[in-house]
């Protein structure tokens, strides 16, 4: 029988989506369900089922190879393990034997939903071609993952590039992570918005109160909330250099809802990178959006266990 065919989870908190995914990167058929984020473990697992049971419907699943997941985190891939902040339900929760017995022992592969945007961005995307590359999911919250020497770096638990916890702010607001200034405090979208109302922004009559808002505000001339934007690109900014001198990236890819600002975001983004990454070896850095768009986590679940199945 003919195995050429990769199902994918993208598993977060608000949705879980699956598809299966073919050698070039389509999605031939599509399930989903809405995350039920505030039950518990096993309701959570259910809607991952659901959707499993929907994909094993389908007639090409007998081509099926393996499982990728890719996960709000923190995960473990080394015990299989997810406990994702947005899913209270879900503490060390054993996503990959549980996913295993649903698909009938099929491998599954597990990494961060930043890690599996990067491999789809990599494979398809904006780091198409680059070798050594830093992608960014900026949303609710901001994660990210490494492309170095040509290849993903996931690291030992699937977490590796989760630049969002990098501290950039010393003596920053507290973070849920527990440390301090850390990028995702000053740059995810719900920080943009919270900073912009407290100095003084207010919506317009629809009442919207989010990063969208706030961006749509900017582009109008809006000085507190072109502030808001700005202050988010300096962190992001300081994250991404910091992963340069390290690493010696050459290319940041920016993705996630908040990316949709465009210019308003980038913009400042790269005169703040002008300025943060300063030594010779990474003056070069760019900085483009993402393009891969919503199914950039079913797209690089699929490339992470073809490639390691």
């Amino acid at each position: 029988m003919q195995s050429d065919l990769v199902a994918a989870l993208d598993i977060g908190g608000t949705k879980i989506a699956a598809a299966l995914v073919d050698g070039g990167g389509g999605l031939l058929a599509r399930a989903q369900r809405p995350t039920p984020a505030r039950e518990g473990a096993e309701a959570v697992m259910g809607a991952v089922a659901e959707v499993l049971a929907e994909l094993s419907g389908a007639p090409m699943w007998g081509r099926v190879a393996a499982v990728g997941i890719g996960s709000a985190g923190p995960v473990d891939a080394s015990a299989g393990t997810v406990s994702p902040v947005n899913v209270p339900g879900w503490r060390d929760f054993p996503l990959v034997e549980r996913v295993g017995e649903a698909v009938g022992g099929l491998p599954v592969e597990l990494v961060g939903d930043g890690v599996a945007m990067t491999a789809a961005e990599h494979w398809l995307g904006a780091a198409r071609g680059h070798d050594n590359a830093l992608c960014m999911v900026v949303s609710t919250g901001v994660g990210g993952g490494l492309v170095l020497g040509g290849r993903l770096h996931p690291g030992p638990t699937g977490n590796a590039g989760h630049i969002g916890h990098v501290s950039v702010e010393l003596d920053g607001d507290p973070c849920p992570c527990g440390s301090y200034g850390c990028v995702e405090r000053i740059a995810s979208g719900p920080n943009i918005a919270r900073r912009a109302w407290e100095n003084g922004w207010r919506p317009g009559p629809d009442g919207d109160v989010s990063a969208a808002a706030v961006a749509a505000a900017a582009r109008t001339g809006d000085r507190i909330a072109l502030a808001s934007y700005d202050r988010a690109a300096q962190a992001l900014a300081a994250g991404i250099a910091a992963t340069a001198v390290l690493v010696e990236i050459d290319i940041a890819v920016i993705g996630g809802g908040v990316a949709g600002a465009g210019d308003i975001l980038l913009a400042p983004l790269r005169r703040a990178l002008d300025r943060y990454a300063t030594l010779s070896f990474v003056r070069r850095l760019t900085v483009a959006p993402a393009v891969m768009g919503a199914d950039a986590g079913l797209v690089g679940a699929a490339a992470v266990a073809a490639r390691r199945g």
